[in-house]
């Protein structure tokens, strides 16, 4: 009998604490102002370049032209309309007791230059020699960024003693980008 009481006043006290709760109305326009914002982390580009490719003429100073690269994430209408900024890391190592220059062009569908990023690569010495960099695109630099198509790498090697096949080290890039999206 007690078990029975027990279980009905439960019943009561639980019927009276759903009627007597709170509501509220439900504003489904908050759904208007969601804004999404991911960061998307990825790599760029890489290569490793041994000394040996640098011994062409003699050791002389020559250009050595690396592979374009493409950029068909640019074409993409949607990422174009949601992309805010994105900024590209670079990492270069030298272990080439030569110094080095490198550009990197941004190029359009037409070959046309949108913007270069030069960089200086100081000769190996025994020591760590890497030099890092972030390219930060925004406002009118990252609609250049937008209208690229590929990537060329260019590297111009500098004065110093004549290479060989049997020159040791290598040129090193690493990149990778950074891009901030709002949806």
């Amino acid at each position: 009998m007690r078990k029975y009481h027990f279980i009905k006043v439960l019943s009561l006290a639980l019927l009276l604490m759903c009627s007597l709760s709170c509501s509220s109305d439900l504003d489904f326009n908050q759904a208007n102002d969601l804004k999404l914002t991911p960061v998307i982390e990825g790599n760029l580009s890489y290569f490793d370049v041994p000394a040996e490719v640098f011994a062409a003429n003699g050791g002389l100073p020559v250009q050595w032209a690396y592979d374009e690269q493409e950029f068909d994430i640019f074409r993409d209408k949607y990422f174009n309309s949601y992309l805010q900024r994105a900024d590209f890391h670079f990492e270069i190592s030298n272990t080439i007791n030569r110094s080095f220059s490198l550009s990197i062009v941004l190029l359009d569908a037409n070959d046309n230059a949108l913007t270069t990023m030069n960089f200086n690569i100081p000769a190996y010495s025994g020591n760590t020699n890497t030099i890092t960099r972030t390219e930060v695109f925004e406002n009118a630099r990252l609609e250049l960024l937008k209208r690229t198509r590929k990537m060329r790498f260019l590297v111009m090697i500098g004065q110093g003693s004549a290479l060989n096949t049997s020159s040791a080290g290598n040129l090193v890039l690493r990149s990778s980008a950074t891009v901030y999206l709002e949806i």
